[in-house]
C-alpha cells in the first residue's frame, strides 16, 4: 500500500532533501527512521528536492510497503527522527498510485530578508545591510509573471528536461524589518528561487535596473543573472495536490 507523509525540517545541517553519497540528505534520515520502525528498507520519494541549507515548512513524500504500520505511527516516527525533522501527518492517497512528485499541482516558496541584525532570525533569513529599493524589487518581481522560460535562473548542471515553468505568484511582503518574497509555480528549476532573489537584491541595491532584470530574463543564460541568495533564507512552504487526493489517517 502507498502512504504519503507530510514532513517539515530545518535544513541547516543537511545537504538538501535528496540522498547523496558523501553528505547527509533529509531523505536518508527519513528512510533510516522508517527502517527502524518497519525493520525493512523503505525507499521514500519526495515531492521535489531542496538545496543544501534550505528549509521546508511542508514537503510531501510517499513510500510503498506491505508491512502493517505500527499504532501511533506519526508519534513513533517523530520519536526516532532528530529534532530538526518532523512528520506532521500520515495520509492515504486517492488514487492509490498517486505520485508525490509527478502529481503535485503546485509548489510555493518564501525567501526572508532581514534589513537589520536580527539574532532571532539567524539561520532562517539573509541579512542585507545596504538599504534596498523595495519598489524597484516589486517591479522586477512582477515581470516574472510575464515569462515561462527561466533558464537564466537555472543552476548549472541542473539536469532539467525543460526550463519552462508556470508562475502564479511572485511578490514581496514587508513586515517591519523583514522582506518576504513569495513565489508559487507548477515546478521550479534547481537554484531558481535563490537566483531570482539574488538578482532582485541587486535591483534593490541599484546595481541593476528593472529593465536590466527584464533583459536577464530574456537572455535565457545563467551567466547573465546575479549571484544566488544565501540558502538559509529559503523555505519550501507548500506542496499542493488535486482536491481530495490525500486522506489524513493520523496527525502529530
Amino acid at each position: 500500500m502507498r502512504y504519503f507523509i507530510e514532513i517539515t525540517y530545518h535544513g541547516a545541517r543537511y545537504a538538501g532533501w535528496q540522498s547523496q553519497l558523501n553528505a547527509t540528505g533529509v531523505q536518508a534520515v527519513v528512510e533510516e527512521a522508517l527502517f527502524t520502525l518497519l525493520r525493512q528498507a523503505t525507499p521514500v520519494t519526495g515531492a521535489g528536492r531542496t538545496d543544501a541549507g534550505v528549509h521546508a515548512r511542508q514537503l510531501f513524500a510517499h513510500f510503498d510497503t506491505e508491512m502493517a504500520l505500527p499504532d501511533l505511527f506519526v508519534r513513533r516516527m517523530n520519536g526516532v527522527l532528530p529534532q530538526d525533522i518532523a512528520v506532521l501527518q500520515l495520509c492515504e492517497p486517492q488514487p492509490p498510485d498517486l505520485h508525490a512528485r509527478f502529481d503535485a499541482v503546485s509548489r510555493a516558496y518564501e525567501y526572508v530578508i532581514t534589513t537589520r541584525k536580527s539574532p532571532l532570525h539567524t539561520g532562517r533569513s539573509m541579512w542585507v545591510k545596504q538599504e534596498l529599493d523595495v519598489e524597484a524589487m516589486r517591479q522586477g518581481s512582477s515581470l516574472l509573471l510575464e515569462y515561462e522560460d527561466f533558464a537564466s535562473f537555472c543552476k548549472a548542471h541542473g539536469q532539467q528536461e525543460t526550463t519552462l515553468c508556470t508562475l502564479t505568484e511572485a511578490r514581496w511582503e514587508e513586515q517591519e524589518h523583514l522582506l518576504i518574497f513569495h513565489i508559487r509555480a507548477n515546478r521550479f528549476l534547481r537554484g531558481m528561487v535563490r537566483g531570482i532573489v539574488g538578482t532582485l537584491i541587486s535591483v534593490g541595491k541599484g546595481h541593476l535596473t528593472v529593465e536590466d532584470f527584464r533583459r536577464i530574463l530574456e537572455a535565457q543564460d545563467r551567466q547573465a543573472a546575479g549571484m544566488q541568495a544565501e540558502a538559509c533564507g529559503l523555505t519550501l512552504t507548500e506542496v499542493t495536490y488535486p482536491e481530495g487526493a490525500l486522506l489524513t489517517l493520523s496527525r502529530a
